[in-house]
């Protein structure tokens, strides 16, 4: 198969075109910066490509591309990057995608479960609505920017992902080291849920949802078993073999150092992957042991 990827070089897209070349597919990377290789295209999120021909007879196209929503503090500013990289851009692809003469069959635009909000105890699957706030605000209008591509026939299918283990980027990264010190805690309380997924099976899960043509609309790509945040911290300690302190981060000072985003830290959502078990999709990594064995072993 060819296949197109934006966000290529993102711990989710780096990982993704690895194992797709590694099986024997033809990836194209469609990348902000000038190409310079065959298998590179330039694409601008207000723009578009440069040659978008170039996309005709593609067979899917996978759509990563997107601020990192922890990367900074959240002015107003960043809230508004954080959106329209996601809209726009998401906007953009699909447009071009809905114009091409020889189209993919289908589009797997990157979403979050950021949709689900706060849930506190309560499980929630694909099925549940959307909640209020700037995240879930921004996840609804995210997966709308595809309406185009969904009106010229294209399947398109929404990874709402969650938490990604590996030690290579995102929470997990920003962990270990201080649980290597013997400094890792819990974060505030630590009873908030962390819905999570081994980046193996981030990565297996995305290519699942490109063949399986049943499959459309938002498909939550988190582990079985979501796990409290002191669960998360205590296995990690273990793993490592250092202790654990025995006091969490206080809220206040996770509010202090991190303002907004604070709430997506503190929050907890329980997130149920209803979809990939209804058509028994097969977890690696179904645990939190699992899945932080894999990333650390990485």
């Amino acid at each position: 198969m060819r296949i197109a990827i934006t966000g290529a070089s993102g711990l989710i897209g780096s990982a993704l075109c690895a194992s797709l070349a590694s099986d024997g597919h033809q990836v194209l990377k469609l990348i902000r910066t000038a190409s310079s290789s065959p298998d590179e295209l330039t694409w601008d999120v207000n723009k578009g490509l440069d040659k978008p021909s170039a996309l005709e007879g593609i067979d899917a196209l996978v759509h990563l591309a997107g601020a990192g929503v922890g990367d900074k503090r959240w002015s107003d500013s960043y809230k508004k990057e954080i959106k329209e990289s996601r809209v726009i851009g998401t906007e953009t692809i699909s447009r071009t995608l809905a114009n091409l003469n020889q189209p993919p069959s289908v589009l797997i635009s990157a979403s979050a479960i950021g949709w689900y909000g706060d849930t506190g105890i309560e499980k929630v699957d694909e099925a549940t609505p959307a909640a209020s706030g700037f995240l879930p605000e921004v996840v609804q209008s995210w997966e709308a920017a595809a309406d185009a591509a969904r009106s010229a026939g294209i399947r398109v299918v929404h990874p709402r992902t969650g938490l990604v283990m590996s030690s290579k980027g995102g929470a997990l990264a920003k962990l270990v080291p201080l649980f290597k010190l013997g400094l890792g805690s819990p974060l505030g309380t630590g009873r908030q849920y962390w819905s999570f997924i081994s980046l193996s099976d981030e990565v297996k899960a995305i290519k699942y949802l490109i063949h399986k043509k049943e499959i459309s609309g938002p498909v939550n790509l988190t582990a079985p078993t979501p796990v409290t945040n002191a669960e998360v911290s205590k296995t990690l300690a273990k793993l490592l073999h250092r202790p654990m302190l025995p006091i969490g981060v206080p809220s206040l000072i996770l509010k202090t150092a991190l303002g907004e985003f604070s709430q997506e830290v503190l929050g907890s959502t329980r997130v149920i992957p209803a979809v990939l078990q209804r058509n028994g999709f097969g977890f690696d990594h179904p645990t939190i042991a699992l899945a932080l064995k894999s990333a650390l072993a990485k």
